[in-house]
């Protein structure tokens, strides 16, 4: 039977979790004023943060007597260039399209990965379980938080909106928009070759709830089909 071995008890399984909720109160207010790196984000960067640590603190006792009293090695700086080594990898799965921050999460996932990965290589295998269930904790529980939470009643959407071209409809969508309580942050034009339409992709600020704009865009006259882009639609 495998043991615990020193540095994974009760007392680090605590530290994770005071780690899991403080940084997940931080996220909540990020998420509550509606910023971004929110629940999601600030809680597994938060807990790998005290694994690695954790990692660099207990990860190496078995070297020990090894080393003897001599400690002109240092094998920690393993988890630290592991560290640092990812945190590239991360930053190029973030991305910036149309103004949006996208991939914050997934980075953070990557990172914690890492974490997670140097703490069962360290022999702290039950540190990195510990890790493993709280992320799925995260992604899940959080996910499903974040839908009802005060501030997710107002958001970004985009908008693909196509109408009949040339009759000067541009107007009268973009003030049926307005009066429906969104906002136009930016307007890109997507060709229609050969086409007596136009089509026209909308970025707006405003209500989650799309459902009463769609259909009060989709009753002007003229208008062909209006749908609400996903992130991954977007180029």
């Amino acid at each position: 039977m495998i043991g615990l071995g020193p540095g994974q008890g009760w007392a680090q399984v605590a530290e994770l979790l005071l780690a899991f909720v403080l940084t997940s109160l931080i996220g909540l207010e990020r998420t509550l004023r509606g910023k971004g790196a929110g629940l999601r984000t600030q809680a597994i960067v938060g807990v790998s943060s005290a694994l690695f640590l954790q990692v660099g603190k207990y990860g190496f006792f078995d070297l020990v007597p090894l080393m003897g009293g001599d400690f002109r090695l240092d094998p920690s700086r393993i988890a630290s260039q592991i560290v640092t080594g990812v945190g590239f990898l991360g930053a190029g799965l973030i991305v910036t399209r149309h103004r949006r921050v996208r991939g914050l999460t997934t980075a953070a996932s990557v990172w914690e990965s890492a974490a997670i990965g140097t703490a069962a290589g360290a022999g702290l295998w039950l540190l990195a379980v510990v890790v493993t269930a709280l992320h799925f904790a995260i992604t899940i529980g959080f996910n499903a938080l974040e839908k009802v939470l005060p501030s997710r009643t107002r958001g970004m959407v985009h908008l693909d909106v196509t109408y009949q071209d040339g009759h000067g409809l541009l107007r009268e969508i973009l003030s049926t928009i307005t009066k429906a309580g969104w906002v136009v942050e930016s307007a890109v034009p997507r060709s229609q070759p050969e086409s007596d339409t136009a089509r026209l992709v909308l970025e707006l600020e405003g209500p989650r709830a799309t459902d009463s704009l769609i259909s009060a865009v989709s009753d002007t006259e003229g208008v062909r089909s209006v749908d609400v882009l996903p992130d991954e639609d977007l180029e």
